[in-house]
């Protein structure tokens, strides 16, 4: 009856702790999940900002400029057409991330997401530069150039306008440099989440 009994309460004790290692198991994977989600939100939100920041700028800030100043048309165009080209990847990047379902899709699924979203970035990055450099140098050979209504003259209505763009480029600069380190470290974050999560899966 003992030998019964003590293997009664054997078997009871194996029981509960295989069900306390399931739920340490289950609250691991939420963790993990939790810190992944996070990450992702964070980069949706940058990218979000980025879309809202780039059409205040193409629709109000811009016209606003070329309307209570002398720049001429075609510079205008110039300028509105190379920051709605530069809406393609930010449309692109956030049409991955909507993609991007912890629940619903397999991990792999997921890390094939973030693949093309870094891909995404990174032919961003090169071309984007190219073709702001491009769209400067045009709008200012298309001013300095053409542009006889301003009266551009070697002085401070010339000079100082230069040097504001270029104290803005300095300043949209390190904020880039910033936000492109966090935003490296939260692909980090999704990336290594992502493995995690995948041993939960075999």
């Amino acid at each position: 009856m003992e030998l019964d009994e003590l293997k009664a309460s054997w078997n009871a004790l194996d029981k509960r702790l295989a069900e306390s290692e399931i739920v340490n198991l289950r609250m691991v994977k939420e963790m993990i999940a939790q810190k992944t989600r996070s990450a992702f939100d964070h980069i949706w939100r940058f990218n979000i900002f980025n879309l809202i920041v780039c059409i205040l700028i193409i629709c109000i800030v811009f016209p606003y400029v070329y309307t209570n100043t002398p720049i001429m048309t075609t510079s205008f165009v110039i300028v509105e057409a190379t920051m709605i080209i530069g809406l393609i990847p930010q449309i692109w990047k956030l049409t991955l991330l909507s993609n991007f379902d912890l629940e619903k899709k397999k991990c792999n699924q997921l890390s094939g997401l973030v693949l093309k979203y870094k891909k995404v970035c990174n032919h961003e990055k090169t071309w984007g530069i190219a073709l702001v450099c491009l769209a400067m140098g045009a709008f200012y050979i298309s001013e300095l150039g053409f542009n006889k209504n301003a009266g551009y003259v070697l002085g401070p209505r010339l000079v100082l306008p230069l040097v504001l763009t270029l104290l803005t480029f300095a300043m949209g600069y390190l904020f880039a440099i910033w936000q492109r380190r966090r935003h490296a470290q939260q692909m980090e974050e999704i990336e290594q989440g992502l493995e995690e999560l995948r041993e939960f899966e075999n």
